[in-house]
């Protein structure tokens, strides 16, 4: 896959974090400075190397994810906040007999600042296939084959239409999710990806940096919008747990990025907004199943607006906070 996008409690304990670069510091035990320390018997495992880029096991796995777009004036005080959750059943393709992996949604819901939680109900039991594509996107320009035309005209449970900027997080809740599960967690062949981190404390840069997906999304947010990722690096921070299960820990940094949207405004008119965005976060993957069962995010992003007709440009400051994670049926179901 050569595209990915951002436009865009578990407890955790780690037990390594980079135990094996060289030049750690730590109590002295006689060995020269700079160098490797041997590791105790219990964690030798811990020297490698992993196979992170092996098949998954099969089996059907749930996951919820919430972000948090935080808006702030450039005072320094919070403007506003809305949080985007959706719910999903995967059922990969060795068992889906669909020649892809089967999500469905279980629940999609909105909440602006601290307004009553809506729901969308169009999305509830809404069903598609996911496929590795090499370009990344279909025929159609659909970023991962996601249809576009399924959050077009959505309306909340209260009966209120969502404008294209509303619909777009919703939309771009998939697009971070297939980006962290399909794109960062799963191997890229000879583009460099996770396959090849085989050590902790390695670092890689990842086969889409630099690349440009689009990030259009039907008449709202019009053709020719593009996110440009910067210098993507992944690194190999340690082993930990999560619901008991020990996971690699990988970091994420996206680098210095850039963005260009282009919105329909009527009547032919259109405001386009360009700005910076950086990115960066941590995937854990289960060292058994090689399932991710916990992402975060956090992204830092600068914008500036010109509307139609020119006059002043109106300049923006938001932060993302996400946090995806495997969960049971039962919570999947509540």
């Amino acid at each position: 896959m050569n595209k990915i996008v951002r436009v865009m409690v578990v407890v955790f304990a780690v037990v390594v974090c980079a135990l094996l670069v060289a030049g750690g510091t730590g109590p002295s035990t006689g060995t020269k400075p700079g160098a490797a320390r041997p590791l105790p018997k219990n964690l030798a495992g811990l020297s490698g190397p992993f196979d992170l880029g092996g098949e998954k096991a099969p089996a059907v796995r749930y996951y919820i994810q919430e972000t948090q777009f935080v808006h702030f004036g450039f005072d320094g005080k919070r403007t506003g906040m809305e949080t985007y959750t959706v719910k999903m059943r995967l059922v990969p393709a060795a068992l889906s007999g669909k020649g892809g992996d089967e999500y469905t949604v279980r629940e999609a819901s909105i909440r602006a600042g601290g307004k009553e939680l809506e729901t969308i109900p169009e999305l509830a039991g809404w069903s598609y296939v996911f496929r590795r594509l090499a370009a990344g996107k279909d025929d159609k320009g659909q970023l991962f084959g996601i249809p576009h035309d399924a959050f077009e005209g959505l309306t909340t449970n209260r009966g209120r239409k969502l404008s294209a900027v509303e619909a777009y997080p919703v939309y771009n809740s998939f697009i971070d999710f297939h980006s962290f599960c399909d794109v960062f967690a799963r191997p890229q062949g000879d583009r460099g990806g996770i396959e090849d981190l085989k050590a902790i404390g390695q670092t890689i840069r990842h086969g889409d940096a630099f690349s440009e997906p689009p990030v259009d999304l039907g008449e709202g947010i019009k053709k020719g919008s593009v996110f440009k990722n910067g210098d993507i690096k992944l690194v190999f921070k340690g082993v930990g747990l999560v619901d008991g299960a020990p996971c690699a820990v990988i970091g994420y940094d996206s680098g210095e990025s850039t963005l260009k949207m282009i919105m329909a405004m009527g009547e032919g008119q259109e405001t386009v907004t360009t700005g910076g965005s950086q990115y960066m976060g941590d995937l854990f993957i289960d060292l058994e199943t090689r399932w991710m069962r916990k992402a975060t995010l956090d992204e830092f992003v600068v914008t500036e607006t010109s509307l139609p007709g020119g006059g002043p440009k109106i300049p923006s400051y938001t932060i993302r906070h996400l946090l995806t994670r495997m969960i049971s049926r039962e919570e999947f179901e509540k």
